[in-house]
Formats: structure tokens, sequence, C-alpha cells
């Protein structure tokens, strides 16, 4: 949310969101750049978030408000720092260089603070691999918006013109084991769009979805939250597989159909990710 409005960052504290990202980027007018790092180091210093990780994102580098941005909030200890439009590998490490000196300078444990950033333009799609390596990054967040804009593309409700930079991005995350976020879905009324949009980006492999609107905060929960029956139908797979290795066995038959290495995979991702949303079905 707009790191300038109190009232939307203390609101943001009742949804039971995983994650509270408090914005100095785009959501922010020029003229309230100053108001909105202030606001948000003082929500850091006051506030109490619960199990929700606080994030601050900064202005991107090469705008002019990156530094005042970053140096302003990492002394009130975000659990991490969020850096939008990403190119570059270079990019990162000038990142993870000012926030490695505030934890030597503040004496606390390196790589406590993580980042993650925003990829959402041709160059960092083609450069997401090497981006994804950085030691320090825990996820990225795929810019959808700013990337159709910036290909020129006609978004549609369905997405297809997206589809190639969120399976790059993915794809990425996966291999180099970060978080994957998905697109934003700008139309917050619009509830069943949303719903379809999440079900497809869990579909995909995403580890969650951003949020710009309460309303939207329950129908991307569920999306991305295993229900009982595909816990259950994880459970026994992961159960079948110890047994099977008890009896020297590989691939296995459950329920009439073959069992192999990369289902079993998909079924412990399955009940990790349950247990992550705190469902054990």
């Amino acid at each position: 949310m707009p790191g300038d409005d109190w009232k939307k960052i203390t609101k943001s504290l009742t949804l039971g969101v995983d994650c509270i990202c408090m914005d100095m980027e785009d959501g922010v007018a020029l003229n309230r750049k100053t108001e909105a790092r202030l606001t948000i180091a003082r929500a850091l210093l006051e506030l109490d978030f619960g199990a929700s990780e606080k994030l601050a994102r900064i202005n991107a580098l090469g705008s002019g408000f990156e530094k005042d941005d970053i140096e302003t909030v990492l002394p009130h200890r975000p659990d991490g720092i969020v850096i939008p439009k990403v190119e570059t590998l270079d990019q990162i490490q000038w990142g993870s260089s000012v926030i490695e000196t505030a934890e030597l300078n503040h004496g606390w444990p390196l790589n406590s603070i993580r980042m993650l950033v925003g990829v959402e333009t041709p160059k960092g799609i083609l450069n997401i691999k090497e981006i994804a390596s950085h030691p320090r990054l825990d996820g990225i967040i795929f810019g959808g918006e700013d990337f159709a804009a910036s290909i020129g593309a006609r978004r549609s409700r369905e997405a297809v013109e997206l589809l190639y930079a969120r399976q790059a991005v993915v794809t990425a995350c996966a291999a180099f084991g970060l978080q994957a976020i998905d697109i934003v879905s700008i139309d917050f009324k619009d509830l069943e769009a949303l719903r379809i949009e999440s079900e497809f980006g869990a579909q995909l492999g995403y580890s969650g979805k951003q949020v710009i609107h309460p309303a939207q905060v329950e129908p991307v929960q569920k999306a991305f939250t295993p229900d009982d029956e595909a816990v259950a139908h994880a459970r026994r797979i992961v159960e079948a597989y110890e047994a099977s290795l008890k009896e020297g066995r590989g691939a296995f038959a459950l329920d009439g159909k073959m069992i192999d290495m990369p289902l079993v995979k998909n079924a412990q991702k399955v009940l990790e990710r349950a247990k992550a949303a705190g469902h054990a079905g």
C-alpha cells in the first residue's frame, strides 16, 4: 500500500496477510516521497505487524530517490527491502551492499534482512537467470502491467500476452529456490476474474500473488492454499512412497496410476504449501 498513507498501513495489520509491503515507488506521488519514507519508518518503529512480514519498496535505481529511500527505512529494520524494475545483477548487488552495511553497523546477523525484486521489463526477463542467482535474493515479483506496457502488448483478461514472461519468472525462481510472486489484478472489483487469474498462477507454480485491495485477500489466499482433498491426496502419495522405499521399489501404483519421483516431489510441495498456510488438511 502507499507508504504515505498511515490509515491504509494500519488497516493492513488486520487482514491476516503473509506480507505487508509499504510502497515508496509507483503508489506515491512525486511530491510525497519524503512523507512516505518518514511514514514507513514510523510504522516500522511503532506498529506490531504480528505474523505478517514487513517490507519496504524503494524507488527504482536511477530514479534519484533510491538512496534516500533505503537509508531512511533500513535503520528501523524491516524484514526485507523490495527493489522494483530490476534488470541486471549489478542492481541487486547495490541493494545487497547497502543492506549488508546496515547489518554490520547495527550488529544484526548478516543476511537477516531479506531482499525481493520486481522484474517488469523485457531486459529483466532476458536477464532473469542472472538476477535469480544472487544469494541474498528471497523472491521475485513479476510486474505484469509494466511488462505489458514496455513491450506494447494489449492486456487481456486471460493474460495470454504475459504467459512467456510469467513462466520465465517462475522457472528461474524454482531453479534457485526463490519465492515467485505473481501479477497484480488491477480491477479489484472483479473478484471472479481475480479467482481465475489466481488459480492459474498457482497452477503455473507461483508461490503467491500481489494484492492491492482488502477484498482481494480471501480469493488469493484460497487459490494458493491446497484444499483438504489435495492435501489428503498428497499425503497418500508421500506415505505410499515411503512404504515403497522400505520394500526397495521406485515407481509404484496408487489408485490405478503409476507414481514416480516427479509426482512424489509435487506432493511434497503441496504439503509444504499447506503447512506454510497453516492448513493441515
